[in-house]
């Protein structure tokens, strides 16, 4: 077996424990047997309408959002060479937040609402990275500043579109601000994209370690540089966009996953973008988890267990990068 046949398999088995774990565990506890007889076709109807109806949609729409979050982490840190580089703090995810409320506002449907969101997070990305390379090469201090400021001011144009919204309509919109799975039903187009996603990025795995040492490094080498940085443009802007879409501004996940996986498994590219979309799918499932349990009935929005997890995280890497 190979090593990355190896790896997949223990994050596979893992990736079927949190299931079950999410599925397993709520305001009606259910056993592992029990659990294991709806999900192949059996099991008591009160049973069959939580899991099938209730939980195994939510727990699935978390999986595939942490490992889109994951994998655009990934590859934005890859062409930054940056491990604070994350849709969440340069401020992608903001775009594409205001590009979807805007869309939501307007009572347009879901296409809409999710091309919207890739239009927001597409316009971010180009004015962060614009404005942090200026005539020069980008900094980490420059690139990370740009980004703050930037997420804050997608922040400001939130706070106006909420203070001008229909009342009814605010606990809805903050809670969806806040990283909010639990109206989170339509799952295949997140799946989608992660699965295309990563099997179009596999066999980019080569030119990404050799661009991930450097630009001119990677144009000796004889990788095609500028092409190859448009598209993790885009796909980072597209795979964060239907994130957001789902469950809406989640933090963290792409800063946390793919930097806990290159501790363990090096910075082979080959082995971090498949690894990421599984790790962040467990992270993220395990978070939902915890986060409308911690204090049931009540539930939090997932936002805030990553967000716990998270800035310990940045923080260190903001010490270390010094």
């Amino acid at each position: 077996m190979t090593r990355l046949a190896f790896i997949l398999a223990i994050l596979l088995g893992g990736s079927l424990a949190a299931v079950m774990t999410a599925v397993a565990v709520g305001s009606v506890p259910l056993t592992p047997a029990e659990t294991l007889a709806v999900l192949t076709g059996g099991g008591e109807p009160l049973h069959r309408t939580l899991i099938l109806e209730l939980r195994l949609p939510r727990t699935l729409a978390a999986f595939a959002t942490g490992g889109l979050l994951a994998v655009a982490g990934a590859l934005m840190q890859v062409l930054l060479r940056n491990p604070l580089a994350d849709p969440y703090v340069l401020g992608l995810s903001g775009g594409a937040a205001v590009g979807a409320l805007l869309a939501m506002l307007a009572g347009l449907g879901t296409v809409v609402v999710s091309g919207s969101a890739f239009i927001g997070a597409m316009i971010s990305t180009l004015i962060v990275f614009g404005l942090a390379h200026g005539t020069g090469s980008w900094t980490p201090t420059r690139l990370l500043l740009t980004g703050v400021v930037v997420a804050a001011g997608w922040g400001a144009f939130i706070s106006f579109m909420l203070a001008v919204s229909p009342t009814e309509e605010l606990p809805g919109m903050l809670y969806w601000l806040m990283g909010d799975l639990s109206h989170a039903h339509s799952i295949w187009p997140a799946w989608t994209v992660l699965v295309l996603v990563v099997l179009a990025a596999m066999p980019l795995g080569r030119s990404l370690n050799v661009l991930a040492r450097g630009p001119m490094q990677a144009a000796a080498l004889g990788v095609a540089v500028r092409p190859l940085e448009w598209t993790i443009y885009i796909v980072a802007a597209l795979v964060t966009a239907t994130a957001v879409t789902v469950a809406g501004s989640i933090g963290f996940v792409g800063l946390v996953v793919p930097h806990m996986l290159r501790l363990v498994l090096g910075n082979d590219q080959r082995i971090i973008l498949p690894a990421s979309a599984l790790a962040g799918g467990i992270l993220l499932t395990l978070a939902d988890t915890l986060a409308r349990t911690i204090i049931a009935p009540q539930q939090l929005p997932v936002g805030v267990i990553t967000a716990m997890l998270g800035v310990p995280v940045f923080l260190y890497l903001l010490h270390r990068s010094r």
